[in-house]
């Protein structure tokens, strides 16, 4: 995976799936997180980003997707579990196989990966802004109308310290 140690920063390569159903946005977390976030993971070394949006669904869901066009670049700042994260997110467009069981599913849906039990619930794209979802801009963007227009955000979460952005002449 595509993650390193570089000063007081964790930098990490992570690839997620935006997936809409019937007016709702899949979101998962992990039992001791008190957030909620795209399903997805790190990249591998020789994998693409999309392919890595379709292997993390079948290791979490067992389900097949079909992964579409990006839709967030995120240069993301944040702290988790004590450590500060310098993260680049690629976040796609997706869908799952019409045969996914995920897409019937009503309250809290149950997958794994690894040894990691994850929850995963659809949130309608009018709720999102009273859930905690990290990153947190995405609550917004994707109740944004326009929100399948392709952006690069720059974003720091809670005490991260944000990086001075220099304009381009």
């Amino acid at each position: 995976m595509i993650a390193f140690e570089a000063g007081a920063f964790i930098f990490q390569v992570r690839a997620a799936a935006v997936i809409e159903h019937e007016g709702g946005v899949l979101l998962h977390r992990a039992p001791h997180d008190d957030f909620w976030s795209c399903p997805g993971g790190r990249v591998e070394v020789g994998e693409s980003a999309a392919a890595t949006v379709a292997r993390e669904l079948k290791e979490e869901l067992d389900a097949g997707a079909t992964v579409g066009d990006l839709m967030f670049l995120v240069e993301n700042f944040f702290d988790y579990e004590q450590r500060q994260y310098h993260e680049i997110g690629l976040y796609f467009t997706t869908r799952l196989e019409s045969a996914a069981p995920i897409l019937h599913a009503t309250g809290e849906y149950y997958g794994r990966e690894g040894d990691q039990d994850l929850i995963f619930r659809w949130f309608d794209r009018a709720s999102l802004a009273q859930a905690t979802v990290r990153p947190s801009f995405l609550p917004a963007a994707l109740a944004d109308e326009q929100g399948a227009r392709f952006r690069h955000v720059i974003h720091a979460d809670g005490n991260a310290q944000r990086p001075e952005v220099k304009e381009r002449a």
